[in-house]
This record gives structure tokens, sequence and C-alpha cells, in this order.
């Protein structure tokens, strides 16, 4: 897995660290770190300009700017030149370093403005620099985070540098894993992450994600289900029951992709319930589906999903699910009726609308702070949130934050959610804990959008057709990383 890790524990781990190493180890590391990832992004002799502020961020970049200035051009714009870096000032001034007072005309901008220390926001000389930045557009190289971001919550204020690449140190921060910050101001591809010993000394995560080399959940839960050796035969109901209870007169579609969706993933079996004319209409297009149309004849499954398309009867289903005491994924109408406390292990998947409802505050306030909101929906329900985005979250409370980084804007388009639905429906009948149902499946739903789309646009119905191709892939240690994500600026 990807991890990253608050400003607090990050502090606490670099104290620990540096009372074992001489004075200005860390400083040493992060520079060659940086000035290695600059010559690697930037390959050639282009001319660099380093925007320097006053903390030890500035110190890591004026000591890169003077391993850099041996073999091109590098100017360093300080934002207080009464309050450099001392060591790294002499440094840049030893190397031959001009200093400027903006960025201007620079085809390569270094931000070591503010690091991980700073409040939110750019202060001036730098937010007359980032409208220069804004509007000759150069390549700009964050020093471990873009200036100005909120680090932890991963929100962006009025004013910051969004950056084209990201150099980080020691481990990722929230804000270049998690929207808004990461998808508006860190462009690109994944930031690098310059390893400088903090390993050892860092807590759990507070976000982690997972890639393809890590397939572990995945793996755990066909253990679990899926004897391949014989010792124990496996049969449909070893792999677990499925129950979908979706749709209505008015959106008979999405019972049938929340259906395909549930059959694409790991369970062994679905049940559909539902009224009888959109019961014949699953039937004839799923004829593995066993359907009821009496609630109270519904059989017994492993786990529920409910409320995609479900109109006026989502609450009614709901309440029918919660009887059975199972597991339970709760989308769309559904949500609208949870009750105070849920009884069953559940997996609350809302898009940002849903959740402002829930929640009763607007969808501009969750597209804002959309870790904030998710966590506050987590812990009101004592329940698993996954909240559908550009980077889905999954929280759980107590447990770091997940974020998804498959997918494609393609995957933007109507039924993808109730496909989900019924994908993390299955990883839950087969045994998955809610916050790893959600987690595997916004995994595995990006991922086949990818491989779905070829670059274009797709429907859900063809994301679902991709799932079962992508399960085995990434359980046969054969998925590709470099196809699983189409969502990077160009």
């Amino acid at each position: 897995m990807l991890y990253a890790h608050t400003v607090a524990d990050v502090r606490a781990a670099e104290a620990a660290l540096m009372a074992q190493v001489p004075p200005g180890s860390l400083m040493r590391w992060a520079a060659a770190g940086l000035a290695a990832y600059v010559r690697e992004v930037v390959p050639g002799g282009s001319p660099v300009v380093f925007l320097v502020g006053t903390g030890d961020n500035g110190g890591d970049a004026l000591f890169a700017a003077a391993e850099l200035a041996r073999e091109r051009y590098v100017a360093v714009a300080p934002v207080d030149p009464s309050r450099v870096h001392g060591p790294g000032a002499e440094a840049v001034q030893a190397a031959g370093c001009r200093f400027v007072d903006s960025p201007r005309g620079f085809p390569v901008v270094v931000d070591g403005i503010v690091g991980i220390g700073g409040s939110p926001g750019l202060r001036a000389p730098a937010d007359a620099w980032a409208d220069v930045i804004a509007a000759e557009r150069p390549f700009v190289i964050a020093v471990d985070v873009p200036s100005g971001v909120d680090v932890d919550r991963a929100t962006l204020p009025a004013s910051y540098l969004p950056a084209d690449a990201t150099c980080t140190f020691g481990t990722f921060k929230n804000a270049l894993l998690v929207d808004p910050a990461a998808s508006q101001a860190v462009r690109g591809a994944l930031p690098r992450v310059v390893d400088i010993g903090l390993g050892p000394f860092l807590p759990p995560p507070s976000v982690e994600a997972l890639t393809a080399a890590d397939n572990r959940l995945l793996q755990a839960v066909l253990r679990s289900t899926l004897d391949t050796r014989g010792a124990h035969p496996t049969q449909k109901y070893t792999r677990g029951v499925v129950g979908v209870a979706a749709g209505s007169a008015a959106y008979a579609g999405a019972a049938q992709l929340c259906v395909r969706g549930a059959q694409a993933g790991v369970a062994g079996m679905v049940r559909f319930v539902g009224e009888p004319a959109l019961a014949a209409r699953i039937v004839d297009r799923c004829p593995e589906v066993v359907a009821h149309t009496d609630p109270e004849e519904r059989g017994r499954v492993q786990a529920w999903v409910v409320g995609s398309g479900g109109g006026d009867d989502a609450a009614a289903r709901l309440h029918m699910a919660l009887e059975d005491e199972v597991p339970v994924v709760v989308d769309a109408d559904a949500l609208t009726h949870l009750p105070e406390r849920l009884p069953v292990p559940a997996l609350l998947t809302p898009h940002a609308g849903e959740l402002a409802r829930m929640l009763d505050v607007s969808r501009d306030d969750v597209e804002a702070d959309p870790l904030g909101h998710a966590t506050r929906a987590a812990e009101r329900w004592e329940a698993t949130v996954l909240l559908k985005g550009v980077r889905t979250l999954v929280v759980h409370p107590g447990a770091p934050t997940r974020v998804n980084l498959t997918g494609t804007p393609w995957l933007a388009t109507a039924g993808a959610g109730d496909v989900l639905a019924g994908l993390a429906g299955s990883f839950l009948a087969a045994g998955a804990s809610p916050r790893d149902a959600g987690s595997l499946a916004a995994f595995v739903h990006g991922a086949a959008a990818v491989a779905a789309s070829g670059g274009g646009p797709l429907t859900a119905g063809r994301v679902a057709d991709a799932v079962p191709a992508v399960i085995g892939a990434w359980h046969n240690g054969t998925l590709d990383e470099s196809h699983l994500r189409d969502w990077r600026d160009r």
C-alpha cells in the first residue's frame, strides 16, 4: 500500500530520527533526493528558479539549488531575504546562484515556499508569485507539498501554488493523495517519496491506498471462499450469496446494473427481490439470478445491497435487509432512510450530493472537504462510508482512511454507482468487512473502467463486463500498475 501520515506524526518521526543522526543529516538527504528528482523530471540544462521560504522547506530547496548549480543555471528567489536558512544561503552563494525577486521568465520553478509546517494559504510575496506562474505556466515542482494547501485536511484555501510534479520526503501526506488538494494542487503523476529514514519512527498512517502490487486483501477473501486445493469442496453457497433489492418501475436499469456488478464479483450466487415484472426482466437478462417476488420468501443471504434506483420502495427494502441481521450495502435512495444507529455492519455509498443531504450541508461543503465530511458521517452512523468521487474515500471510525487511486474521468457515467454497489455487496457476502469490501470494490471498479474505456467513453455495463478479468489479474499478480488510472493531467 501507499501510506500517508499527518503533520504531527511526521514531525515526531523526524525528531526521533534527528536524535540518532548527525545534525543536518535529514536536510542533506532531502536536498539530495530533491536535486535527483529535478534532474529526472527536467532533463537537460533548463534554467531553474527556486522559490525559498524561511523554514526547513526552504533549507531543503537551497541545498538542492546549490547542487544543481554545478550543471545548469540556477536562481533563487527568497520570500524574505533577511530570514533565509543560513547554511543553505551560504551554499547557494558559494555555488554561484543568482538571487532574483520573482519567478518571471523561468521555464522551471521549484516551490520551496511553505512545507508541512505552514498554515494554509499564501502570503506576500508568494501570492503575487502564484499570479505570475498562473500567467506564464512554467513547469512547477513542489518540495514536500504544494505551498498553501491544508496538509492534513487535504483542502484548498483561496490561494495556493499547484504543482506539475511533487517530491515529498519520508512518507506521503494526506494532501498528496486526498481530494481536492490531490487533484487540484498535485497535478500529474503521483508524487515521488524520497526515503530519509523515517519509516521505523512512523506510527500507523492516517491515509492509505491499494496498489496493483498489494493484492493481499483480495487473496484473503478468496482463500476463505474459494478452495483451489480441494480440501473443502467449493460450491456456490460457500462463496457467499448476495441479495440485491434494487430498482423500480422508473429505474429498472439500476436493478440490472446492480445485479451485474454483484455477478461480476467473487460471490457464488445472487438473489434478487423485487416486484414481478422487474424480477422477470432481471432473470431474462441474467438467468443465473434467483429471483423472489415475495420478500417474505427471499431466501438466505450473507449480505444485502439495497437502494440503487429504489425510489419509494427503498425504505421498506432497507428495513427488510436489516431484519436479516447480515451486513448491508446502503446506496442511493436508501441513504435517506437510515436509522439512528445501524444494527449490522454497514457500508454506506453516497456521492457528494447524497452525503450533503445526509449531513444537512451543501454539496459545495462536501466537495470542499470530502475527508472531513465522510469522517463525520462514519462517526455519526458508526459505519463505513464510501464517498464516491474522482478519488473515492473509504472511511471507517478508528481506522486509516483508504483513498482509491484507480479510475478514469469516463467513469462519470450513468449507472456506474449501481455496478459499484453490487460489486461491493459481492465482496461483503464473501466475508470481507465493510471497509475491505468498499476498498476492494472501488479499486476493481476503477481499474475495470480503465480497461473498458480504452481512453474513450464507456457505459456502466462495460465496466461490469471488465470486472472479472481485473479480479483475476490482480489475484494472479499480473495486473499492470500503469493501466490502473487515467485521471492525470496531460
